[in-house]
Order: structure tokens, then C-alpha cells, then sequence
């Protein structure tokens, strides 16, 4: 949705850069020519005069450009204002402010080869949201950021750049190799932290974290000791996700399915002994020489009396496999008869594992087929596809090939179609450590929000898998375990957290006389990423001034794309290491789509870039937009949404420029005094304000206690629009305008003072509210206002719970509907905007009472001649030559007609519009009334003409009534 104000401006866009428009100072003034006249050159001078001084802390560094001197923000300028708030040290945790418990999330490491993508501005500003609001309530806030070493995508990057210089991994070897990466980190692994910078986020990078620290990196090895010496860790071999290009197991996450185009291949399977044939449908006939079992579905009639007979694997020189029976089994599939090949399906191998059936591998690691396959031995997977599908045609054994959508494993990082493949790995036993997350969820010391991704949270622990976490990789976290030189590696393997402790370990039980060896295999990166809260903060040395002062976390900020994958392990590691949650809430967020709500991705070209969209719009109002969507939903990002709040941005840098531009001179020490003496915190001097501001300002206090609330529920998209609505239709369209009859009015400096001082009090605090989502122009627009002790950024959050007139407000809304109800007329009657009428309101003895002491503002608004506005509770005389509206209920006013406009000119004018206006409904009727018509067009055309044909009869009701009025009001003037 694109916010946008409730009505458009009375004024123009230059309105806004001078105080008020020359016509309005004219007008106003010359009605009060004989108490006060000025001149409109005298007063532009006396605003270019004023200039005020930055705020101590920042004065004399040229970080800082105010709206006075500069037409628009510019967005330039981030990068500056960024470096002064670090340099500054603003981005540490405070202890001296005394403001509660210490706030803190760890970020979501980003993968060191990464570049900024939308996903990355998601969490950046939402996270930095909390952290700001926090940080200026006075809590001691610490965002700790770092970088992930991303095991396959670094090593993928490194291996192509340098097969550009003609060289091989393996040529190089494992340490020369590592070195390489580590230099390529060096060189490149800093852009991904430089442009989350760009988004303005307020971490304290001085405690920045790799995932292979030496201090991470034993947290790392600690952990997977511990859990090997529980039982928790153990090696088997088992059914993973194979890169054959990779030459590793992936895990879950870096596989992602495709829709694409393929075949569905129906081969004959012989029943040993029999004449008769069983038809598979399979869509890798490939994996045919790992056939283990012909499985039917046991109610299945069309093949119950196979059940217990052998079928013949084709082309494997006779190999005979048994029919089974299993529910497993779908009969509506292809032609319901299944080859169980449980070396290559993962399916397939759970069926295996539970009817006790042999796994028969019959690929390679690089994903050609191995001796098994006889003939087709070395041939590429692919290959034999095509190769088989003719042997079998030529064989008599092949029925049909027919098109059939597949759903593919790729490698999320290569591209490649993974391999369901057996393999020798590390996993970790899951089961126990899932049990204490899901009583964590259960007794609430664990919070997700929103609420509803804990069924799926529920759902994923109860069912979870044991986890595979070696990587056949030399980029990462080393495996701790060693074996001995001539022992079996299965049974004789040390686990140790580092290698003197292994060899120490392996002196101990072989004696001295002993060689040991690593293990080749790295970790899963999840593995580390798994204990990132509280590996950061100094784990497994839990006397850590870190550790003591910051754990366990508040908030986990992350996509709910990754809430099995990451949060989840998270919350089981954090519990299994340190005894309690490792945070107490998970904040989750969706996916950011294009405009039409569809994934970006390169293929289909739209892709928005962050630092691009920076560049365009601001970071402002990318922030802005971001943090309008609901928690855990989707968000579709759109141009227009971009544009409409860089207005936004636009919009706040102007009314920034009238507030300076009204407040007294610095040199006017009395003025400020008076103005400062203000507390419009306080009721006594709330209640004692005049009507617009103490309106203006009980709203503003009922705003901050709504977005106050909203912010600590994280309802962030409610705090942007409540605070938007409240900045652009209440201070910018109603009071900013009010508050020109105050400055250039006929109220004397007394009444000025009162209005600058609320213009002042209300735009501070609007910046503040602001601050968390759009830091920059906040903190510009802060930094130029006079008497600010301390940078926006950590400054205090406005107080809650402050006093408001609830009377007060309810008495504006009633000027502001005699605003809007004068507007409308002159809108339907075309008056010129310069043209000034009269009016005569009509009202009870109150409400007459508090409109007329605001004759100025109501003149001001509604464009009134402020001589000919009077006030009454009875109709005029000449009420029945004037245009009546009802502004509300006890609220009337009576508009002459003549003063507005010329009656024989609009009489004219109405007179051409109806007729032009019948002739169009009398040829929408015509083609209603044409039975041709209505039986040949479609159906939606004759409803669109119709629904017209209504919509002008409507019209030209209401324009005959009002030239019925218009010609009424002539026969009485006459």
C-alpha cells in the first residue's frame, strides 16, 4: 500500500520553503492594516538572517548541513553522518545511562563472499529498528555483528578465480590452498560489512566476529567434544545430498527444487519363471542397477498374486530382485508398481532401512556410474539416461517415454543436479537435543513471533532427522578427529580439541611409538552458525565480561526461510551448552518480492539492487518502505512505494525548514527564554494552550504512547504508518498551516512564541519517533535544531503516558470539518484559490465561543475574507442566496453565492456541462436498449455500460439540482 496524505495541500510546494505564501501574508495582513503591517521583503530577509548553531558534539566538523541552507536531504551525506556516530562511539552498549537490563541481538552472519541483497536490508532494518529504539530508552544495547567463512561459496569463489589463472585445487594442496582463501578474505571479505554500513546499521563493530576466529574456532571444537563425549556425535554411513561437482554432502538448505521439463520412462521388469511383465514408471531409469526390490501397493488386485516372486532387473545379465508389498507405495502413480532403488532416493531408503533391504550404490562421487553398472561403468549419469533408454528399445524392454514434470534437486551454490547419494559422514543425534527445544517453546521461555510459525517449529523438532555436519571441503572448521596410522579409522579415532591434545591423548592409549592424522573433512558452516549467540559473547569461557554482561540474548532477528535450519539449532545448542535459551525472542520475517509479488531472482530479471535503490531514493526511504510490512509476511516491493516515501523524506526535510525558518533569532535571548520556559510536557500547560495547539499537541501525546506501545510489541509497519499519518495530515497539512496565522497574524509576539515553541516540541519528537526507521535525515534535521545537547541517536525516548485534551480534540476536528466543508464547496464551484469569501458560521453558543477566538486559523485554511466571517447561532439573512454546509452536528455555515461566484457565468457554465452530459447518457441508453447489443457483447462490456449509464444518470441529477439552485438564488436577487 502507498501511504498518502488525506488531502493534498492547500498550498503549494514553494509554501513550504518560505513561511507562508506572499498572497496569504498580503491578504492577512491588509485586513489588519491599521494594528500591523510588514513587509513581505522585510520579512524574507529577517528568515535568511537566521542561522543556528550544531549541537556541540557536532559543530565544526562539516558533518552536518541544515535545512536552511540545503533545498533537499542529500542522500550523499549518509556515509558521513554514519562515520561521525561510530567515530562518536554511539554504536557501544552504555552502562552509565542507568536504563535497564542490557538489549541485544546478535545479526545473522552473511556469508563473507556475499554482496547486499534485498534479503540483507530486510534484516539490517529491522534489526537496527530495535536496537535504536532500545538504545535511546536508556538500556545498555549491543548489536553484534560478523561474517559466516561459508564454507562451499568461498571455496567455489576461490576455485574459479583461480582456474582463470589456469590452476588447480588439488595442484596447490590443502595448505597452500587455505592460504589462498585467507588472502582473498583479507582482500574482498569486508564488502558485504561495508554495505550493510550503507543501510545504517548502529553495531558496534569493534566486536565483530568471523566464524573462524580463534575464539570461535574453539567454541567450535569445544562443542563437538562435548557432544561426541554424550554420545550425541557419531560417524556412519548414510543416505545425503551429494554435489557430484562439489565433491561434498549439502545440506538441506543448499538444495533447492526447480520445476523443469522431463520424462517419465515405462520399462518392463520379467517375472522370473513366468511369462508375464510388471511395468515400472520411473523418471531415472539410471538408477535401475540399484534396483533392490518391485514394490506393490498390498490392496493393489492388478498385481497381488506377484507379491513373493522375483522380477529381473533388465540389463543387469539376470539379477533378480524380490516383490514386495508396501502402503508406501502409491497405486495411482504411473502404473503403480515402484523399483525401490534405495541407494539414490531418499524415500526409497527409508522404505530400505525399515523392510531390512541391502543399499546398492551404483555411482561415483562425480556422478558416474561405478563397476555396478557393467557397461555403462564411467559414463556420466546423464549420459547413461539416454544410452540405457536405447538399449532397452532395441531389447524389446522399453513401453513409453512420456513428458513429465520433474521436481529437480539443484545446488543452491553450483547449479548442479544434486545426487541422493550413501556416504561415510559425521552426524549428530538429534533427537535428545530437540526435546529440550520443544519444552523451551512449550514453557515460554522461548517467544516466536508471529505466533503461528510455532506449529511449524513443533512440527520440524518432532519429526527431525539426525543431522549431517561433515563437508568434504578444505575451506572451514577442521573436524576435531584424528586417527592412528595403521589403525581401522572406524573403531580406533580420537576426538580432541586440538592436535596436542589428540597426540597426548593417542600416547595415552598406544603409547609413545605413535602417528596420528586429521581428519580431512570440515564442518557444516550451520555447525558453527549454530553457536553463534554465545560463541560470540566469549563461550566456553563463561566468565567472559561479555558473556556475563550480555547473555543470553533478547532478540533473534532472521527470515522464517531459516527458522529450521539455523534458529532452531540455535535454540538446541544454546540450551545444550549453556543450560537456557540462547534468546529469548525470534522475530521472523518474509521474503521482499518484486512489485507483482513474485521471487526475485536473475532469471526473471527482477531483482531490485539495495545500494542502487540508496542511490535513487535514499536510504531513508528504502528503510521506510522495508519496515511497513507485517511480521513473518512477504513484502512486494515496488517503485512507487520508493518514490512515495522519498517524498516522505522530502516532505519531513521541508517542514524542517519552516520550523527553523520560524523559530526567534539565537540573538533573541528573550524569546528564547520565553519559549523554553514552555513545558508542554506538563498539563497545567497543556490545558492553558489555544485550541490548534493544545490539539496539536495532545495528539502528539497520544501518538507517542500508541507507537511506544507498538514499537515494544514489534508492530513496526503500525509505528510507520500511525507516525506518518500523525506527521503528514496532522502537524504538516493542519497545524504547520494554522500556525502561519500565529507568526504573521495579529496575536502579538505572545501568541508567536506559544505556536514556535509547539512547532519546535512536536517536530523534535517526531524525529525521534522516526529516528529508528529513518536515521539520517532524522539525525540531519536534529543536529540543525538549536539548544540540542546530544546527537539524536542517543538521545532520550519521549516520556509515555503524557497528558492530552481529550475536549480540545474533539473541538478541533470540528474546525477541521468546517475547514474541509468550505474547501469542498469552493472546489465545486471553481472559485480561483487567490479569491477570499465570505461566511457566516452558525453554531450553538459554545461552539460558536471556541471557533470564533481561531477566526484567523479557520480564515487562514479555508481561504476566507477575514473582515466578512462572522459568527452567529442563527441563519443569515440572506441564507437563501448563500451555499449551506453542515460541518457537524450545532455546526453550520452559509457561503453567499455572489461573493464566490459570477451566477450567470456558472449558470452558463452548468447549463453546457448537463448538456453535454445528457447527450452522453442518451447514447449509453441507445446501446442498452439495443437487443443486438446486449445479446452480442460480452457480458462484462454490457455490465461496464451499464454501471456508466447509472453513474451519469447520478450526475446529472445532482448538477440539474444545483442549477436549479443557482437559478432559485437569481429570482430572489432579482
Amino acid at each position: 500500500m502507498i501511504l498518502k496524505p488525506s488531502f493534498s495541500l492547500p498550498t503549494t510546494a514553494t509554501t513550504l520553503l518560505s513561511p507562508c505564501s506572499p498572497h496569504q501574508l498580503n491578504t492577512l495582513f491588509f485586513t489588519h492594516r491599521s494594528r500591523r503591517l510588514i513587509s513581505l521583503s522585510r520579512l524574507n530577509s529577517s528568515f535568511s538572517q537566521r542561522r543556528f548553531s550544531l549541537p556541540v558534539a557536532a559543530s565544526g566538523n562539516n558533518v552536518f548541513t541544515s535545512p536552511e541552507i540545503s533545498k533537499t536531504f542529500d542522500f550523499s551525506s549518509e556515509e558521513k553522518i554514519y562515520k561521525w556516530w561510530e567515530s562518536q562511539g554511539y554504536f557501544k552498549p552504555n552502562f552509565d545511562q542507568g536504563g535497564g537490563s542490557p538489549f541485544v541481538i546478535p545479526m545473522p552472519p552473511p556469508n563473507v563472499t556475499g554482496s547486499l541483497h534485498m534479503g540483507h536490508a530486510m534484516f539490517v532494518t529491522l534489526e537496527d529498528i530495535m536496537i535504536r529504539f532500545n538504545r535511546m530508552n536508556g538500556r545498555p544495547t549491543l548489536w553484534l555483528p560478523g561474517t559466516d567463512h561459508a564454507g562451499i561459496a568461498t571455496q567455489l569463489v576461490v576455485e574459479r578465480m583461480l582456474a582463470s589463472e589456469g590452476i588447480k585445487r588439488v595442484d596447490l594442496g590443502r595448505d597452500e590452498f587455505t592460504k589462498r582463501v585467507w588472502e582473498w578474505k583479507e582482500k574482498y571479505g569486508g564488502t558485504i560489512t561495508n554495505q550493510i554500513k550503507r543501510l545504517g546499521a548502529s553495531c558496534d563493530w569493534s566486536r565483530e566476529r568471523f566464524t573462524l576466529d580463534e575464539q570461535l574456532s574453539r567454541a567450535v571444537n569445544e562443542a563437538f567434544v562435548k557432544l561426541h563425549d554424550k554420545g550425541l556425535i557419531y560417524q556412519g554411513s548414510y543416505m545425503v545430498n551429494w554435489s557430484p561437482n562439489l565433491q561434498t554432502a549439502v545440506s538441506d538448505l543448499e538444495v533447492e527444487y526447480s520445476e523443469e521439463p522431463g520424462f517419465l520412462y515405462h520399462i518392463k521388469y520379467r517375472v522370473a519363471g513366468s511369462p508375464d511383465f510388471l511395468t515400472i514408471a520411473t523418471t531415472r531409469p539410471e538408477t535401475l542397477f540399484g534396483d533392490v526390490a518391485i514394490a506393490v501397493h498390498p490392496e493393489d488386485d492388478r498385481y497381488s498374486k506377484y507379491v513373493g516372486q522375483t522380477a529381473i532387473v533388465p540389463m543387469t545379465y539376470g539379477r533378480h530382485v524380490p516383490i514386495i508389498s508396501d502402503k508406501y507405495v502409491d497405486k495411482d502413480f504411473g502404473t503403480g508398481v515402484l523399483k525401490i532403488s534405495p541407494g539414490h532416493d531418499h524415500n526409497d531408503y527409508l522404505l530400505a532401512r525399515k523392510l531390512g533391504l541391502p543399499i546398492l550404490n551404483v555411482m561415483n562421487k562425480d556422478g558416474t556410474l561405478n563397476d555396478v553398472a557393467g557397461l555403462f561403468c564411467g559414463l556420466d549419469r546423464f549420459e547413461v539416461r539416454e544410452k540405457l533408454w536405447a538399449d532397452l528399445e532395441e531389447t524389446g524392454l522399453a513401453l513409453k517415454k512420456e513428458p513429465h514434470t520433474l521436481r529437480v534437486p539443484r545446488s543452491q551454490r553450483g547449479g548442479e543436479v544434486i545426487e541422493p547419494l550413501v556416504s561415510k559422514q559425521w552426524f549428530v543425534h538429534m533427537d535428545p537435543l530437540a526435546e529440550k527445544a520443544l519444552l523451551a517453546v512449550e514453557k515460554k521461555e522461548l517467544t516466536i513471533i508471529p505466533e503461528r510459525f510455532e506449529k511449524i517449529y513443533n512440527h520440524w523438532l518432532t519429526n527431525i532427522k539426525d543431522w549431517c555436519i561433515s563437508r568434504q571441503l578444505w575451506w572451514g572448521h577442521r573436524i576435531p578427529v584424528w586417527y592412528v596410522v595403521g589403525k581401522d579409522c572406524e573403531e580406533d579415532y580420537i576426538v580432541a580439541r586440538n592436535a596436542e591434545e589428540a597426540l597426548e591423548k593417542a600416547h595415552e592409549k598406544y603409547g609413545l611409538d605413535v602417528e596420528i592424522y586429521q581428519d580431512p573433512d570440515v564442518l557444516d558452516t550451520w555447525f558453527s552458525s549454530s553457536l553463534w549467540p554465545f560463541s560470540t559473547l566469549g563461550w566456553p569461557d563463561v566468565s567472559a565480561k561479555d558473556f556475563n554482561n550480555f547473555y543470553p540474548t533478547n532478540m533473534l532477528e532472521t527470515g522464517h526461510d531459516i527458522l529450521f535450519f539455523w534458529v532452531a539449532r540455535m535454540v538446541m545448542m544454546g540450551i545444550e551448552f549453556t543450560g537456557t535459551v540462547p534468546f529469548s525472542h525470534v522475530y521472523l520475517h518474509g521474503l521482499i518480492r518484486d512489485s507483482e509479488g513474485r521471487k526475485m531472482s536473475k532469471s526473471l530479471g527482477n531483482v531490485i539492487d539495495p545500494l542502487d535503490t540508496i542511490k535513487d531514493f535514499g536510504t531513508d526511504a528504502l528503510r521506510f518502505t522495508i519496515a511497513l510490512g507485517t511480521a513473518g509476511q512477504d513484502l512486494n516491493l515496488s517503485t512507487e512505494r520508493l518514490t512515495a516515501n522519498k517524498a516522505f523524506t522530502n516532505k519531513l526535510w521541508n517542514a524542517g525548514k519552516f520550523v527553523l525558518q520560524s523559530l526567534p533569532s539565537l540573538s533573541d535571548a528573550s524569546a528564547w527564554e520565553n519559549l523554553l520556559a514552555l513545558k508542554l510536557d506538563k498539563e497545567e500547560t497543556l490545558l492553558s494552550l489555544p485550541l490548534p495547539e493544545c490539539w496539536a499537541v495532545s495528539k502528539l501525546h497520544i501518538l507517542i504512547g500508541s507507537v511506544t506501545a507498538s514499537y515494544g510489541k514489534l508492530f513496526f509497519g503500525d509505528v510507520g504508518r500511525e507516525t506518518y499519518d500523525f506527521f503528514w495530515s496532522d502537524f504538516a497539512d493542519w497545524y504547520i498551516e494554522a500556525s502561519k496565522s500565529r507568526l504573521y497574524g495579529s496575536g502579538g509576539n505572545s501568541v508567536s512564541v506559544v505556536s514556535q515553541a509547539v512547532l519546535l516540541y512536536v517536530f523534535e519528537n517526531i524525529l525521534k519517533l522516526l529516528h529508528p526507521f529513518m536515521p539520517f535525515v532524522t539525525e540531519e534535521l536534529w543536529q540543525a535544531l538549536p539548544y540540542r545537547k546530544e546527537a539524536l541517536i542517543v538521545s532520550p525516548w519521549p516520556q509515555n503516558s503524557l497528558p492530552r485534551n481529550i475536549e480540545s480534540i474533539k473541538r478541533f476536528e470540528n474546525l477541521q470539518a468546517l475547514t474541509r466543508a468550505i474547501r469542498n464547496v469552493r472546489a465545486e464551484y471553481s472559485v480561483e484559490p487567490v479569491k477570499r469569501i465570505s461566511a457566516s458560521v452558525v453554531g450553538s453558543a459554545e461552539v460558536v465561543e471556541y471557533i470564533s477566538k481561531e477566526k484567523e486559523v479557520l480564515a487562514l485554511l479555508s481561504r476566507l475574507d477575514l473582515s466578512s466571517v462572522h459568527f452567529t447561532n442563527a441563519p443569515p439573512g440572506d441564507a437563501n442566496l448563500s451555499v449551506h454546509v453542515v460541518a457537524s452536528e450545532g455546526l453550520e455555515a452559509y457561503l453567499p453565492l455572489a461573493a464566490m461566484v459570477d451566477i450567470s457565468s456558472e449558470v452558463q457554465r452548468i447549463s453546457k456541462r448537463l448538456s453535454k452530459m445528457q447527450t452522453e447518457y442518451d447514447a449509453l441508453v441507445t446501446r442498452l436498449n439495443s437487443p443486438k447489443f446486449v445479446e452480442k457483447a460480452p457480458e462484462e462490456v454490457v455490465r461496464g455500460v451499464r454501471e456508466k449509464a447509472e453513474e451519469v444518470e447520478e450526475k446529472i441529477k445532482l448538477t440539474k439540482a444545483r442549477l436549479d439552485f443557482l437559478n432559485s438564488t437569481t429570482l430572489v436577487s432579482q
